[in-house]
């Protein structure tokens, strides 16, 4: 979602070592029971945001709101979603980045404007979000929140058009970056994405109900057949009368983010025309045919690492393993033992099985390594298991650059395949080996989709110039819906 507070993703093994995606999105329209599946909905999409949730629900005529901090069965209960009435709603989960942790920045946003009542959710980051908001300060305009969505809500408020849906072309004519919305007035859902496409956004039908998310595995959940993706640059908007589909903004070179294929997805889901889990089998094959080692056992980085492994032990014929278990009962915070223990963190997140470590040479796979403090402590958790050998395979390019396109990453300078390389960082992390997937191989991979991704994690080749600033925070004074 934002530069300065974000919102989506799934748990690292370490604290600051993984990145992490903005938030998740979803929007129903044409449902009596739009809250309830909303829910559901969020619950699927959990996996991206796991510090706050709020849902949006309209009834024809007054848009309501509840959110919270918190993972989404514990912001809301029967008491919550009974009170959103309405056949339509629109969710969102959150995943806080650098800025302020509170709930003036958990969406749905829903304000009150010349036009009406409005409520916006937003998955991406908007690169000129800095510039644009030192302008409508200087205009007058007075922030809630430290979100870059919110300058959204303002352009369209201050826009001179007479329309909504010409409010919104008008105000997202300005932004730039990343940017996968949905939006509710009282009447219509909106559902639009960037002219890149760096963030996913999927339309899907429910009998009569239609309904977007940014991954296929809510539509899933919900009873959705997924239609198709919603395209870059492309803007749905439905209502009673059915889907309408505009193309506003001027075509862009496609440029979908590949890490939400290589870690950010869920496996089951279907993203840019493409199979999360199969890609990712892909992924670890090819790994294999470019960085053999004789072996005894694959074993993966839970979760992260897993389909990727089977995709190694299948092409390598070593055989798979779980030698390292995760704990799925550890939240953000624990209480530190009053004694240190080594890599205490680590070892609260994953065990490792002695049995099927001990004496073995050991080929670990995960989808990334950013900092290399977890990769350097789960290496030197499976050697005091025993393993004889440690062979490090990760089913990605090294990570060389920061995303400034909704992804909650660190700078530029604390990534360790900046500052060394393969050498230098297997003898830092202290494995037998290290390889990397190559970025020809990533895009052998891609298959007909090649070159419609946005590489520059790994290639530094930014489509879009980016331009990160600080903001802060001002006084709340948007409207909070009861």
């Amino acid at each position: 979602m934002n530069t300065v507070s974000g919102s989506g993703s799934a748990p690292s093994t370490g604290p600051g070592d993984r990145f992490h995606d903005e938030c998740g999105v979803f929007g129903i329209i044409g449902d009596t029971e739009a809250a309830n599946l909303a829910y559901l909905g969020l619950h699927a999409l959990q996996h991206r945001g796991q510090e706050g949730a709020g849902i949006a629900a309209s009834d024809g005529q007054k848009i309501r709101l509840f959110r919270g901090r918190g993972l989404v069965g514990d912001v809301f209960g029967d008491y919550h979603i009974a009170g959103l009435l309405g056949d339509i709603a629109i969710g969102h989960v959150r995943y806080s980045t650098t800025g302020e942790d509170s709930l003036r920045n958990v969406q749905p946003f829903v304000v009150r404007y010349q036009a009406g009542q409005l409520a916006i959710t937003h998955n991406g980051n908007l690169t000129n979000a800095g510039m644009l908001r030192d302008e409508l300060e200087r205009r007058g305009s007075i922030f809630a929140t430290s979100s870059d969505t919110e300058v959204i809500l303002h352009l369209v408020a201050a826009s001179a058009q007479t329309t909504f849906i010409n409010r919104l072309v008008d105000a997202l004519m300005r932004v730039e970056g990343a940017y996968s919305l949905v939006l509710m007035t009282p009447d219509t859902l909106v559902a639009v994405r960037d002219p890149h496409g760096f963030r996913p956004l999927v339309l899907g039908r429910r009998g009569s109900a239609w309904v977007v998310a940014s991954e296929s595995c809510a539509l899933d959940l919900v009873g959705s057949e997924l239609v198709r993706e919603v395209e870059p640059g492309e803007m749905l908007i439905i209502d009673a009368d059915g889907v309408q589909s505009l193309r506003p903004f001027p075509r862009k070179p496609r440029r979908s983010c590949v890490f939400e294929n290589i870690y950010f997805a869920r496996p089951d889901s279907q993203l840019f025309g493409l199979s999360v889990y199969q890609m990712r089998l892909e992924f670890g094959r090819l790994l294999a045919h470019e960085n053999p080692v004789a072996a005894d056992v694959v074993v993966p980085v839970p979760d992260s690492g897993v389909t990727g492994a089977l995709g190694y032990a299948e092409a390598s014929g070593i055989p798979y393993q779980r030698g390292l278990l995760r704990s799925h009962y550890v939240g953000r915070t624990f209480i530190e033992p009053s004694q240190q223990i080594r890599d205490f963190g680590v070892k609260l997140k994953l065990a490792p099985v002695r049995s099927v470590l001990e004496g073995k040479r050991v080929v670990v796979v995960d989808d990334s390594i950013i900092r290399g403090t977890t990769a350097r402590k789960i290496v030197r958790m499976l050697r005091d298991a025993g393993a004889r050998e440690i062979h490090l395979r990760i089913t990605a390019p090294p990570t060389r650059g920061s995303c400034y396109y909704g992804v909650d990453t660190p700078t530029r300078e604390e990534l360790i395949a900046h500052r060394h390389d393969v050498e230098g960082i297997r003898q830092y992390l202290g494995a037998d080996s290290l390889g990397y997937l190559s970025l020809d191989a990533l895009h052998r991979a891609e298959g007909q989709q090649r070159g419609l991704f946005c590489e520059a994690c790994f290639s530094l080749d930014y489509p879009v110039d980016p331009r990160p600033e600080d903001r802060q925070a001002q006084v709340p004074l948007f409207e909070e819906p009861s």
